[in-house]
């Protein structure tokens, strides 16, 4: 099979992006107004609240029953770890099969394992072992629904359409986390799970009746395993060098701005703050998300946001170095709002992935991208807490800024290049 000069395979190489000019302006109404966008909305905010409000109560049941904090904070380090099995053994599911079939199959099989859970006086390692099963199927379900984005809306529609998606998540888990709170205390942590499994169920059939049935993109996987389809999608994926640069930069830079989160508490304990001035720095990146993305999407062109994916990466790192300084929380949390909306560096970051994926491949690109983003988030958590074990948490955060810093410098080589390549020189 021949291969072209970006090394990949020559019949599954994407269209040139310039072909077809610079990408055209819409607005996040454009793409409310498509009904098929809303379903999946809808059903994307069901599964946040009803996911984020099982975690609570699942964590809480085990620590119940075992006050063992370990096993309690296990449950969720098992929502990290089931990305890795799921995002490459079987990522070929999202291309192998129509989206909507797969999308259906996943909230139905997530609401079986997640009603099994409430089943009285289940052993925690059975409990442990539903929720790895919820977390191998969750990267599946991420990235067959990122892909059908691209089916429903159109080159420009579906970055906004990813963007609203994370907008959305972060006020859900927000509210997930209220609402968990409240029904907790007029319900058992079993009861709260039943809740979050007919949210699945609604979740499920506000996709099989709210989408149209599309055919599977394929993948060249007749005649293979899933195991080995995914695999060889994997090894694909990683040897184009313009998409594995892409993918690379999508995982790397936002694990250095894990450690405020990671280490909120201790970081307000060092204050000698209120432990509810935690919930400040936590809630300051999603604040400043919020207000950064829309405002990107409004005011800067398509090709502007790529040529701003680097500069927007780097400023959500530089608040994080006057950490030095060990600011007071209400300053500490100004600075992390300015890192959040930095994060609309994705804006950019997502059309560029999508230009630079063969259509064959489009869902496992975006499984394996999900679950590296997860993998790298759960490390970047575990590396942080472990650092604040020798030093001070304000010192880890500043180290993170400039290790990112760094490693974002590397990265904005390979970045470029893919951005040349993905537009044409004077588009707006």
């Amino acid at each position: 099979m021949t291969t072209t000069d970006d090394g990949a395979p020559a019949d599954l190489r994407p269209a040139d992006p310039r072909a077809a000019g610079p990408p055209r302006r819409v607005r996040y109404l454009d793409v409310l107004a498509n009904g098929e966008f809303r379903a999946v909305l809808a059903a994307h905010v069901l599964t946040m609240v009803g996911g984020v409000t099982a975690q609570a109560a699942l964590s809480i049941l085990i620590y119940q029953r075992t006050r063992s904090p370990l096993l309690s904070a296990l449950t969720f380090a098992f929502a990290f770890l089931p990305y890795l099995l799921g995002g490459t053994l079987l990522s070929s599911v999202a291309d192998r099969f129509p989206s909507r079939r797969v999308l259906v199959a996943c909230d139905l099989a997530s609401f079986a394992l997640v009603a099994a859970m409430a089943v009285p006086g289940l052993p925690i390692p059975a409990l442990l072992a539903l929720q790895l099963g919820v977390g191998t199927v969750a990267p599946i379900f991420n990235g067959t629904r990122a892909a059908s984005l691209a089916e429903i809306l159109s080159g420009p529609g579906y970055v906004l359409g990813r963007s609203a998606l994370r907008l959305v998540a972060q006020g859900a888990q927000v509210g997930g986390y209220a609402a968990a709170g409240l029904l907790l205390l007029v319900m058992p942590a079993q009861a709260v799970l039943l809740v979050d499994a007919a949210t699945l169920l609604a979740s499920a059939a506000l996709l099989r009746f709210g989408t149209r049935r599309r055919p599977a993109r394929g993948g060249g996987g007749a005649g293979r395993s899933l195991v080995r389809d995914s695999v060889a999608g994997l090894r694909a994926v990683l040897g184009m060098p313009r998409l594995r640069s892409l993918l690379l930069f999508g995982w790397l830079a936002p694990a250095f701005t894990i450690a405020p989160e990671a280490l909120a508490a201790p970081y307000v304990a060092d204050l000698t703050g209120s432990p509810a001035r935690v919930g400040v720095l936590l809630a300051a990146i999603p604040a400043g998300m919020v207000m950064g993305e829309p405002l990107a999407a409004r005011l800067l062109p398509p090709a502007a946001r790529a040529r701003l994916i680097v500069p927007l990466a780097a400023g959500a790192l530089l608040p994080l170095l006057g950490f030095a300084l060990r600011p007071p929380v209400p300053v500490a949390a100004a600075l992390l709002a300015v890192t959040g909306a930095c994060y609309a560096y994705a804006l950019g970051l997502d059309h560029l992935v999508l230009e630079a994926t063969p259509e064959p491949l489009l869902g496992r690109v975006l499984t394996v991208s999900t679950s590296g983003l997860m993998v790298s988030q759960g490390a970047a958590f575990a590396l942080a807490g472990a650092a604040a074990e020798a030093t001070a948490p304000h010192v880890v955060v500043t180290a993170s800024a400039v290790a990112g810093l760094v490693t974002i410098g590397f990265l904005g080589r390979g970045l470029r290049a893919a951005r040349r390549s993905g537009y044409p020189a004077d588009g707006r």
